[in-house]
């Protein structure tokens, strides 16, 4: 089925019925780390099979499926599990989970992923806050007659940050590349990345931060570095590392997370924040 205000109006339309509605904020969960819904209390939860216009999710570690429910005195919007351009999608579904979101009234968004470590300074385990984002010039909504959307968060990061130190929780930051997959890049590609400025590459949350921006949401990325990329590590690389890496941190990433949606003074909620 194709993208449509029709079809994201018959989401959100079955969602409220459902009783979900006026979420605070939405969460897309990355591979390996949809162990988030479990700080979510009383959730309901609706598989992707029943919204309207959603694909099953094809890859491992992502469970297909929305919970809605409160964090702390948040309502909170959670998408475990996302589609991928690579298997198949073309990027106007893949954005689906934020039209929706939107659509239902939200106006905040975090994109999580798992991605590799292009920066040497780089360690499997580390939470990076996304600052800039490298992705391929692609249109992801038919309605726009803009290719990308500027994606600029100094200041957000900065806040967040200083809220990650307080908790007492590593993190760092650094420029997101966006790669179309579903194969690892190559060590040339890897290479010519890093002079590009990249520190971390994976095939996700590049269309969903445009698209988010697009609708005037706030919107932040979290990636969980869960390789080194081709070239800086010696290893092969392989989808099951994903898994083990997310287990290392998924204590703090939770945390984290919690802390940013539930926090009333986050500045996530602020309007000066939001992307214009």
């Amino acid at each position: 089925m194709e993208w449509s205000d029709a079809i994201v109006e018959q989401a959100a339309g079955l969602l409220r019925g459902k009783g979900v509605n006026n979420p605070d904020a939405t969460i897309i969960l990355g591979s390996g780390l949809g162990k988030f819904t479990s700080a979510i209390s009383d959730p309901i939860v609706v598989p992707y099979s029943e919204i309207p216009g959603f694909p099953e999710t094809g890859v491992a570690g992502h469970d297909g499926a929305l919970y809605f429910g409160r964090v702390g005195s948040r309502k909170i919007l959670a998408w475990s599990g996302r589609f991928h351009h690579y298997e198949g999608h073309p990027f106007e579904r893949t954005v689906l989970p934020v039209q929706v979101a939107a659509a239902l009234g939200c106006n905040v968004m975090i994109v999580t992923n798992a991605a590799g470590g292009i920066n040497f300074r780089f360690r499997v385990g580390d939470l990076m806050l996304i600052d800039d984002i490298i992705s391929l010039p692609v249109r992801v909504n038919p309605h726009t007659q803009r290719f990308r959307h500027r994606y600029a968060n100094d200041d957000l990061v900065n806040k967040v940050t200083q809220l990650a130190a307080i908790a007492g929780i590593a993190v760092t930051r650094g420029t997101y590349l966006y790669a179309k997959g579903p194969t690892y890049e190559t060590k040339a590609e890897i290479r010519a990345f890093r002079v590009m400025g990249a520190d971390a590459v994976g095939m996700s949350t590049a269309a969903e931060l445009n698209e988010a921006i697009r609708l005037e949401m706030t919107c932040l990325g979290v990636s969980l570095i869960t390789n080194l990329a081709t070239g800086v590590s010696k290893k092969k690389l392989d989808h099951s590392e994903i898994a083990e890496a997310a287990s290392l941190r998924e204590k703090d990433l939770l945390e984290l997370i919690t802390r940013i949606l539930s926090d009333p003074d986050t500045p996530l909620y602020m309007p000066e924040y939001r992307f214009r």
